[in-house]
């Protein structure tokens, strides 16, 4: 069986995107074409839907199923646009309808969008997550981790724990990886697990390092640097409205809104097309699996200038 893929990035995030139809063995695919590139996060299926203008699925590179990706969602909302001449979409994913839209920046060689991140819930059971039978958990620490770290739980809707940490922390990854790695295994905390990200205020705004559930530590992850940003509203530590947030992938965008009953999330950033190729796939048979043909994209060459123009982690804590 062969697939048109494209493979493509946001914020560094990196997936193979393609269109298919409803089937059961995505997961394996996942895994397949992770072996023979180990250097993407995961795939994207589009597919078709009845309600809206496309359909899309997450599979990690372990196989797993994400109920939603930021990152991911902007190259699909490029990907529908493009393909049916629109500039604003509405998105089916496994928890919700997102509305997508295409935006207009001043460099105007790094195709952009805007994608809504939704629903958001702080109820533990959402997480879902365990701890001393309380219902929120919010700026809190959680003493057997730290006693200094504050830490908050929401599910936007792929489950968030994010920690405000000092800078010590993100130029020693050493302690998230150990607390991620033990909230990702068998615990009595999050028995599905959790994505962890550590947030540190920077003069811009804030940089988010994440561990991801599925897939370890990441380049970026879209709806862990949007519940960062909520929570660091939500904290005080920068203002709500347009957030700066960077990653070790780059730079984007969150806007953030509350009102006394609602919240409402927007990522902005890069949806970045990488590559085209033909995947050969024996479902059967890894061995025989293998990319058929590739052609590349130039388009990294604007996001490099781009990453060059912004500050990176090199210096953000300097």
């Amino acid at each position: 069986m062969e697939i048109a893929l494209i493979k493509v990035h946001g914020s560094m995030n990196t997936f193979y995107m393609f269109e298919g139809e409803e089937r059961d063995d995505y997961a394996q695919l996942a895994k397949h074409i992770s072996t023979i590139d180990p250097d993407i996060d995961g795939i994207l299926v589009i597919l078709p839907s009845t309600r809206a203008h496309a359909k899309m699925r997450v599979f990690n590179n372990d196989g797993s199923e994400a109920s939603m990706c930021g990152n991911g969602l902007r190259c699909v909302a490029r990907y529908v646009c493009e393909q049916q001449n629109i500039q604003k979409a509405v998105i089916e994913t496994m928890k919700a309808f997102l509305s997508v839209r295409k935006k207009a920046v001043s460099n105007g060689e790094i195709a952009t969008y805007a994608v809504e991140i939704s629903p958001v819930s702080f109820l533990l059971n959402s997480v879902p997550m365990n701890y001393l039978n309380q219902n929120e958990w919010i700026n809190k620490p959680l003493p057997f981790v730290s006693k200094d770290i504050l830490f908050s739980a929401v599910s936007v809707p792929n489950p968030h724990l994010i920690g405000i940490v000092p800078a010590t922390l993100q130029n020693d990854s050493s302690h998230q990886e150990k607390w991620a790695q033990y909230f990702n295994s068998d615990n009595e905390y999050f028995p599905d697990g959790v994505n962890v990200s550590y947030v540190t205020a920077v003069e811009k705004g804030i940089f988010v390092r994440t561990y991801e559930r599925g897939v370890g530590f990441t380049n970026a992850c879209g709806t862990a640097m949007t519940a960062s940003a909520l929570i660091s509203c939500m904290s005080g530590l920068t203002p709500y409205g347009d957030v700066s947030v960077y990653n070790p992938g780059g730079l984007v965008k969150c806007t953030i809104a509350s009102s006394e009953n609602k919240i409402d999330l927007e990522l902005s950033g890069n949806a970045t097309y990488l590559a085209y190729s033909t995947f050969y796939w024996a479902q059967d048979d890894i061995e025989k699996s293998r990319i058929l043909f590739v052609k590349n994209s130039q388009e990294q060459v604007s996001y490099n200038k781009f990453i060059e123009q912004v500050t990176t982690r090199s210096n953000l804590f300097s």
